[in-house]
């Protein structure tokens, strides 16, 4: 009996050991056989430096399946434009240095802008763009710079090499890996889904004197939600079909931000509401939802989402159709009706983006309306512009200036340290301190490998395992520790770099240590431009982006010809997207409070017309303008009592409800829609 009990938590134990340890294990494997595969098929091919081959093997070899192939496609496409730019600048300044660095550094700064403004592998593609430049256009160069006619040649050389590594890369995790970001992702999609509907329910349910407060629980949620954007992006990388629909998974995201914003508006009113008519009213809205909605036991579980999305679409659907054709006889009423159909129909899109990675029977990914693209904030993008070019600029005068031999590498790994960093925004001096460091680690143990190892063995297979010594202990720590996988990816890339490895091994120490010092002199550059030029702090970022929207409410509110509510949408989704971790709840809950101002502006504004209240809805909407929330809800409660005197269609009730959401919405964030005029940032 007590083997038996205690073979029972030993075997638990070994499985819960397997699932933690396998994975990381056999990706550091992956990582091995990447750079001796990218490095065999180099030395085969006799390139001039096969281990810039190996160096791309290692910086593509990711975890994910799907993101290391998304990751070496967006390589392949960088790597390409990096190589052009350079050969397009050496073509017009073949015999003028300085304008030939200082247009490199310039290169190098729009690259950097491009990093920051685009996101996740297309990110990395300009990051890539630039540092390629830099260096095939450094590498032609003599000791103090200058142009070289041989730029052409080796741009083509040192592409190849780069596809190589990319390509290779790809072939070893593509046969060892069937891909998860997809089952993950559905996982993800799912659970946010049923927990987003199930509290939902939870409040109607409970509404009157033990109404739960479901402030708390949205902000989470709206955490989690912006944390799937990366997961789509690794999926796209694995499947082309995927591929094809990807705007469907991007309206999905954007669903789920919708039933978020319906929610609020749901809890705001019935907050605001006598304890009986709160009851009544959300008794009435409980039970117009299907009956697979309102009393689903499993209410809160992903399975049914998994199981069969096309028929909670449906379900979905008749809600909306019910809901929006609810004879309600008060504005609050229509609100709430109105309201719930919103976060509902949120769900239809957030079900689309199911079926299609359920691959679900008969169904054909719908094509949504997309918003139109927007940054939200330039700021942080121009800092990292203005960053790059000054310390790649600073790199390139003292190379000039010192004629160091070395100076050339310095310059490199400077603006390949500044233009992968730059975009990880609060964590990128942090990690640019940690690349240092990882470049020191990177140095001993190359110089352990290179010095003390390799000089015993002759054969390809003997090199392989003397490399795997360091490359599958990093290739486990990286995939293992997510917080610090940017500056262990470093040591992967910095140790092929440092070893170079080629076909017949050359043991120069003198030679090793100046490459060595070259690179962490570059590193340590990188660090000092990120302590010099520093990101935007958090509070700031956060300051300007509810400034910028106040601006664009204000400038929203002014114009007659307001944006379609898609793309005033996705401009906020990505303002919520772009908010820091160390916001204050009350931020994020004013940039939701917008997005649900400027939706009700749109559509009272369309409404108008047809009610003859355009002129009056104007007042309202001017006083907003000038920072005077008091008297735009003043005007809007006029508004609402004249169209409240007329008959009671259901226009009316509509816009009697859009009036009541912005007013609620004035009224709960007075301060921040009251900042004035004067102060937005236009």
């Amino acid at each position: 009996m007590h083997t038996n009990a205690a073979s029972i938590p030993l075997s638990e134990h070994l499985t819960e050991s397997l699932s933690a340890y396998g994975e990381p294990l056999l990706f550091g494997l992956r990582l091995w056989a990447s750079v001796c595969l990218a490095l065999f098929v180099a030395f085969w091919l006799q390139l001039d430096d096969p281990f810039w081959a190996g160096t791309s093997a290692a910086i593509v070899c990711q975890p994910q399946l799907g993101a290391s192939l998304r990751k070496g496609w967006f390589r392949m496409i960088g790597t390409v434009v990096g190589a052009v730019m350079i050969v397009v600048l050496t073509a017009f300044f073949p015999q003028d240095r300085i304008a030939y660095l200082g247009l490199l550094a310039l290169w190098c700064s729009i690259c950097a802008f491009g990093a920051t403004v685009l996101h996740n592998f297309a990110s990395y593609a300009a990051a890539l763009a630039g540092y390629t430049a830099a260096i095939v256009g450094v590498s032609t160069l003599g000791a103090t710079g200058g142009a070289s006619p041989d730029v052409f040649m080796l741009a083509i050389t040192r592409t190849t090499e780069i596809c190589l590594g990319i390509v290779s890369a790809g072939i070893v995790l593509a046969g060892t890996d069937l891909g998860g970001a997809q089952r993950r992702l559905v996982g993800s999609v799912a659970d946010l889904a049923a927990e987003i509907t199930a509290r939902f329910r939870r409040m109607l349910v409970f509404a009157g004197p033990q109404l739960p407060d479901t402030l708390a629980e949205r902000r989470e949620l709206v955490r989690r939600v912006v944390a799937l954007d990366p997961m789509i992006d690794q999926t796209v990388g694995e499947s082309s079909h995927i591929r094809y629909h990807s705007r469907t998974l991007q309206t999905a995201i954007h669903g789920l931000f919708q039933a978020l914003d319906g929610w609020r508006g749901v809890a705001t009113h019935l907050s605001r509401l006598p304890g009986d008519l709160q009851r009544q009213q959300a008794a009435i809205i409980l039970r117009s939802l299907p009956s697979e909605l309102r009393s689903a036991p499993d209410s809160g579980s992903p399975t049914p989402w998994i199981a069969d999305p096309l028929a909670l679409h449906r379900i979905h659907e008749e809600g909306v159709r019910t809901l929006i054709a609810l004879p309600a006889d008060t504005p609050s009423l229509r609100l709430l009706a109105d309201e719930t159909a919103r976060m509902l129909a949120g769900m239809l899109h957030v079900l689309d983006g199911l079926a299609l990675l359920v691959d679900a029977p008969e169904q054909r990914p719908p094509i949504p309306r997309s918003p139109r693209p927007s940054v939200p904030d330039w700021l942080p993008a121009l800092v990292n512009a203005a960053r790059a070019f000054v310390m790649t600029s600073a790199a390139a005068l003292f190379w000039v200036g010192t004629a160091w031999p070395n100076g050339a590498l310095a310059m490199e790994f400077t603006a390949i340290v500044l233009l992968l960093l730059s975009p990880l925004g609060d964590m990128a001096y942090v990690a640019a301190i940690g690349g240092v460091v990882a470049t020191v680690g990177s140095i001993v143990l190359a110089a352990i490998v290179k010095f003390a190892v390799l000089p015993g063995f002759e054969t390809f297979p003997a090199f392989c395992g003397a490399i795997g010594l360091i490359l599958v202990p990093v290739g486990f720590a990286t995939a293992r520790s997510r917080q610090a996988a940017a500056v262990l990816a470093l040591v992967g890339f910095n140790f092929v770099a440092m070893l170079a490895p080629t076909n017949v091994m050359s043991y120069d120490t003198q030679q090793f240590y100046n490459t060595a010092l070259g690179i962490f002199t570059g590193a340590a550059a990188a660090a000092l431009g990120f302590r010099l030029l520093p990101q935007l702090s958090p509070a700031l970022r956060v300051r300007r982006l509810l400034a910028l929207t106040l601006s664009d409410l204000r400038r929203l509110a002014s114009t007659t010809l307001p944006p379609r509510s898609v793309d005033w949408g996705g401009r906020m989704i990505g303002r919520l997207a772009a908010v820091p971790d160390q916001a204050e709840p009350l931020q994020r809950s004013r940039l939701l409070a917008a997005l649900s101002v400027g939706t009700e502006i749109i559509h009272l504004r369309h409404m108008a017309p047809r009610l003859g209240a355009a002129e009056e809805l104007a007042d309202a909407l001017t006083a907003f303008v000038q920072g005077k929330s008091a008297t735009a809800i003043a005007r809007l409660h006029q508004l609402d009592q004249r169209l409240a005197s007329g008959p009671e269609a259901a226009t009316v009730l509509r816009a009697r409800s859009s009036i009541l959401v912005m007013s609620e919405a004035l009224s709960e964030h007075a301060s921040y829609f009251d900042t004035g005029a004067a102060h937005a940032i236009r």
